[in-house]
């Protein structure tokens, strides 16, 4: 049942991801869901992977952490930052991943952000002022919080020869 739950959480993001990079929209009919899935996942089941008080202060924090450096962005720069599905999914991952993940996960999709940023504006052939889609790179870093145990295990079953 673990694995089913880790595949649909790949699925689900795998997905976000795509639809971001094609169209830099993170649709509330998807991101909503899987918020609540994982307050209700972390609260009702007994596979949780933290406690509800958890995951809910995970979707807090992870929400008003972005609405919080897309107003200040707007204060100084009268225009928004970042969109708000990004700050919905950093709330759903923060739901089923708790709030003690979200700045891991920041730390992952920044990183990963900056690099594929300058390759998204370099493809494209824009300048730094052009935006680019920051949910692909939330999507990897939930990914990679979710796999993290499992890909540490397969490093460290790696032997040098």
């Amino acid at each position: 049942m673990d694995v089913l739950i880790q595949v649909f959480l790949v699925c689900i993001l795998a997905y976000l991801a795509y639809i971001d990079l094609k169209s830099f929209r993170l649709p509330d009919a998807i991101t909503i869901p899987l918020l609540l899935s994982g307050i209700a996942f972390n609260s009702f089941t007994n596979m949780a992977f933290v406690k509800p008080i958890a995951a809910i202060g995970g979707a807090l924090l992870g929400y008003f952490f972005l609405w919080a450096l897309n107003f200040l962005y707007r204060c100084i720069k009268k225009r928004n930052g970042i969109g708000m599905g990004d700050a919905k999914l950093l709330a759903a991952l923060g739901a089923w991943f708790g709030w003690l993940a979200i700045p891991q996960i920041l730390f992952i999709a920044s990183v990963f952000g900056l690099i594929g940023g300058m390759v998204w504006l370099a493809w494209n052939r824009q300048s730094h002022h052009q935006p680019f889609p920051f949910g692909p790179f939330l999507a990897i870093a939930g990914i990679i919080q979710l796999l993290w145990p499992q890909i540490l295990q397969l490093l460290l079953q790696i032997q040098p020869t």
